[in-house]
């Protein structure tokens, strides 16, 4: 029986391989979080530093950091395509 962990691998590559797919090339590569997003993330990470978060704090932070690591999966993913 496959772990939890390799299920939820397994749904994770093909949410990327469609996005992948229904994105045009340049897109993933283009997308970058505005600037008050970035600066929301950087002080929730100092705020975590110096004093630490309230617990929806920490849950908008740890989404983020979710979300941009998927991001960057598909990036990868789509230069991967396009260099295939």
């Amino acid at each position: 029986m496959p772990s939890c962990w390799s299920i939820i691998g397994n749904v994770s590559d093909e949410i990327l391989d469609f996005l992948v797919e229904q994105i045009p090339a340049q897109s993933p590569g283009n997308f970058k979080a505005s600037e008050a997003a970035r600066q929301r993330v950087w002080t929730l990470i100092a705020k975590e530093k110096e004093s630490g978060l309230l617990p929806e704090e920490k849950v908008e932070l740890d989404d983020f950091l979710k979300l941009e690591h998927f991001v960057v999966l598909a990036k990868v993913k789509a230069l991967a395509a396009k260099h295939a």
